[in-house]
């Protein structure tokens, strides 16, 4: 089999839904020109932008800083990164380093936050605690509180994720089938903040299925930490994942048909959405919250009432 774009035998994989087969070369560039494409599409950077990467050190968030250095080298952006240190032993250490070295590699502004300076726990401590909620629950608003004010005191104008199409297309049947339409509402490329202390949230891959995120990787040559995090089995998210990846076996499309079909109901979905938020200030953090205090807040609140149980 030979390379459908160039014609080169070195052929690296073969897409199913399109029958495409691409040699490494080819199927680098054609990532690479996706994914500005899908930039450029839904405006999600503009000259002159201070992009933060929320940077693990994994697959996405090394593919993602990657193609967003070369709108840096052109003097498109000005590139930072933030990792979150959740306190996970044995696994968050990696990723950490590879973080790093991929900071120092391309020159850029970097930061390690963790949840043990911040909210005077780790991820690992939490679970030790009696009943608690799933470690994905606390991970996540604790990540988001952390990321949003680092970008803030970093002067970031944009965030910029790693979520793949995998990720976007789980979301959207999580919270379909949990009924959650306000958090559809939310998904998306672009976040539309209703607090200025919100940067703006932007998804550059997030057409672009892991598998290939994966294969990018692989042949760049780029330092990934492949390790999965260890609490994540044991979320809803992972049963869905794994439906959608059996699904995707006899119907290659799935994923794609999925995103393609939630954006055009996704204007319908904004415009049912009657209610008027208003957006306060915590009044313990000081971090934007609809109730006087936000979720992370919260949380710290219920984990000291365990710890002195």
């Amino acid at each position: 089999m030979n390379c459908t774009k160039c014609g080169k035998k070195e052929v690296m994989m073969e897409r199913k839904h399109s029958g495409q087969r691409l040699c490494p070369e080819c199927f680098i560039s054609g990532i690479q020109k996706k994914v500005l494409k899908d930039i450029r599409k839904y405006g999600l950077i503009e000259k002159g932008d201070k992009v933060m990467v929320a940077l693990s050190g994994g697959k996405d968030s090394v593919m993602l800083l990657d193609i967003l250095s070369s709108l840096q080298n052109r003097g498109i952006i000005d590139l930072m990164a933030v990792t979150i240190d959740e306190g996970i032993q044995g696994y968050r250490q990696d990723g950490i380093k590879i973080a790093e070295n991929h900071a120092r590699r391309l020159g850029i502004e970097h930061r390690v936050v963790s949840f043990k300076e911040y909210f005077n726990i780790s991820l690992d401590e939490i679970m030790a605690l009696p009943f608690p909620r799933g470690a994905c629950t606390y991970c996540g608003v604790f990540r988001r509180w952390l990321i949003n004010r680092t970008a803030r005191e970093m002067g970031a104008t944009k965030i910029a994720t790693g979520h793949n199409l995998d990720d976007e297309t789980q979301s959207i049947m999580m919270n379909y089938l949990e009924g959650n339409i306000e958090n559809l509402r939310r998904i998306g490329p672009r976040s539309h903040p209703k607090s200025d202390k919100f940067i703006v949230k932007i998804k550059p891959i997030g057409e672009i299925p892991e598998r290939e995120v994966g294969l990018y990787v692989v042949a760049k040559g780029l330092e990934v930490h492949f390790a999965g995090c260890p609490y994540s089995q044991e979320s809803f998210r992972a049963e869905i994942g794994e439906i959608i990846k059996n699904l995707s076996k006899n119907h290659p499309t799935i994923m794609y048909s999925t995103l393609r079909g939630f954006h055009k109901i996704k204007t319908a979905l904004k415009k049912e959405d009657s209610r008027n938020f208003t957006m306060d200030n915590c009044i313990k953090c000081g971090e934007p919250s609809a109730q006087e205090l936000c979720r992370a807040c919260v949380f710290c609140e219920e984990l000291e009432k365990k710890k002195t149980h």
